[in-house]
């Protein structure tokens, strides 16, 4: 159940670290900053294993570079993905037309 919970809230911090690098909006939800995060950990950690660095002496930087950086990359992929897809849209009405009805 702790392993779970660890997941998400590392899933969260990468997620968040990774929309704050990239530039601009991004109008996604949390749920799938923390996906994305979440993906970004795992594949993060699948390239430090092959590159040797998964396990360090002290803190593991390089490790969490590449996770941070691959969900910097899946930021930068999905936000305008899902833009265009309208899931900027909140209670059914178009950001654009919020304020007019």
């Amino acid at each position: 159940m702790f392993q779970i919970l660890w997941i998400i809230l590392a899933g969260l911090v990468i997620g968040v670290l990774a929309r704050l690098i990239v530039r601009g909006r991004q109008d996604i939800p949390l749920w799938l900053t923390v996906v994305i995060g979440i993906v970004g950990a795992l594949v993060g950690n699948l390239i430090a294993s092959a590159i040797g660095v998964r396990h360090t002496g002290g803190v593991d930087w390089i490790r969490h570079i590449l996770q941070v950086g691959v969900a910097v990359g899946l930021v930068a992929l999905v936000a305008p993905l899902w833009a265009a897809r309208g899931g900027s849209r909140s209670h059914g009405r178009d950001r654009h037309t919020a304020g007019r009805l």
